[in-house]
């Protein structure tokens, strides 16, 4: 008895101390970068290819794929749906909201989704939406009584905006200002059917999550348009509440078809070990892998964690290119000149099975030419970590890896 009481409270010291060492890194590394911008990166513009019935658009800049999101909202005649996890109550996030207001005025259908969580910090007031605009605000404890229920823990991480069924746009990028030129990220505009796939997401989203008893702003948002199957663009959801996490499959299909190369950006890569040990597969049967991830991202305890596959990953001849000066939020990957895949899904576990995100998969050697010429764009402002410089590294950083490690399957 006596053995069990100090084995127990050997674990919660020890899990104690990785908290509070985890915090201690968070606080440092905000008052660090308290009033620092990121400096200018290599982007590249807009560029759309035809795919199937449709097209997709790639963007790189947030100042580009906003212009062309507000651009659409303003030209709305029927409906729009918008979906994001963060959105700032700055210049960029009133100029949206202001987008939807006109919209609604003009008798457009507007319905809106946000994360309560993400935006615990923004003020009430930007909150606050006239009646005409349909609100569903994702609680930031959606369990209830059901604790227990690990089902309904998720996050809406998802990025979505849907106009009159013709256009959509997925991908990384949140709403604010700061993401308008200081973020690398990537997001997809959609023409076609892909469309309908990405409504019938929004809508389910909606329709499953909005109260028994709801507002007449939160009633059933109805689907009344047939889609047409798209065999080139395929959307993936992860629904937590209904346990289904197709995005790491997908991943993990493509790279173990993958022959010629596997190119990844993350903003956050803590991979489980049958992730790693597919990407190593690949790498050792030649396969070229490549990761793009930040240097500093703005999680950096994310960072911390992510470093501990680093050895192993070297070692298998997977190549680690880390973005400067900026942080890179992208959640992407291109395989073999024919597929790739855009979304919102980091390589974690928070988004391989706990949030609610959302990936196009698209195969298709234009796009597939496209994202890779992204790619190689970002390689351009990367500095690759080499054997010799990993194995250097100060005992500090060693010791901090291995304290931190247990905490990857929360992350």
């Amino acid at each position: 008895m006596k053995l069990l009481i100090v084995l127990r409270r050997t674990l919660l010291t020890i899990f104690g101390v990785q908290v509070l060492l985890a915090v201690g890194l968070t606080l440092v590394d905000s008052y660090r970068r308290r009033g620092k911008k990121s400096k200018p990166f290599p982007t590249t513009p807009p560029h759309e290819v035809s795919v199937g019935e449709g097209s997709v658009t790639t963007y790189t800049f947030g100042q580009d794929l906003y212009d062309d999101m507000l651009a659409a909202i303003e030209g709305a005649q029927k409906q729009v749906l918008l979906e994001t996890y963060i959105w700032k109550g700055d210049e960029v996030g009133e100029r949206f909201k202001q987008a939807l207001i006109d919209a609604a005025s003009r008798g457009v259908e507007v319905y809106v989704i946000y994360d309560a969580f993400a935006n615990i910090v923004v003020s009430p007031r930007f909150k606050h939406f006239p009646a005409n605009v349909k609100v569903l605000k994702y609680p930031v404890y959606g369990a209830g009584w059901r604790f227990f229920d690990l089902r309904r823990y998720g996050r809406d991480h998802r990025k979505i905006l849907v106009v009159d069924e013709s256009v959509a746009f997925v991908g990384g990028y949140n709403i604010g200002s700061a993401y308008a030129t200081e973020w690398r990220d990537t997001h997809a505009k959609i023409t076609g059917p892909g469309v309908w796939d990405l409504k019938r997401a929004f809508a389910d989203f909606w329709n499953l999550h909005r109260t028994k008893r709801f507002r007449r702003s939160e009633r059933p948002l109805l689907m009344t348009t047939a889609s047409s199957w798209d065999p080139q663009i395929r959307v993936h959801r992860n629904l937590p509440r209904l346990w289904m996490f197709p995005i790491r499959a997908m991943y993990l299909e493509a790279i173990n078809r993958a022959h010629t190369n596997v190119w990844m950006t993350h903003a956050y890569f803590i991979p489980d070990e049958n992730f790693i040990d597919t990407l190593k597969a690949a790498a050792e049967r030649g396969v070229d892998v490549r990761l793009v991830l930040p240097a500093k991202s703005n999680h950096i305890v994310a960072d911390w964690l992510s470093r501990g596959y680093f050895s192993a990953m070297l070692a298998s001849g997977i190549r680690i290119f880390r973005f400067s000066d900026a942080m890179v939020h992208a959640k992407t990957a291109t395989i073999d000149g024919n597929w790739s895949t855009i979304g919102t899904a980091n390589v974690d576990r928070l988004s391989m099975s706990g949030n609610y995100e959302i990936n196009i998969e698209v195969i298709a050697p234009d796009l597939a030419k496209e994202m890779e010429r992204i790619f190689e764009t970002d390689l351009s402002n990367c500095l690759e970590l080499g054997i010799p410089e990993w194995e250097s590294r100060d005992v500090y950083r060693r010791f901090t890896e291995a304290l931190l490690a247990p905490l990857r399957p929360l992350l």
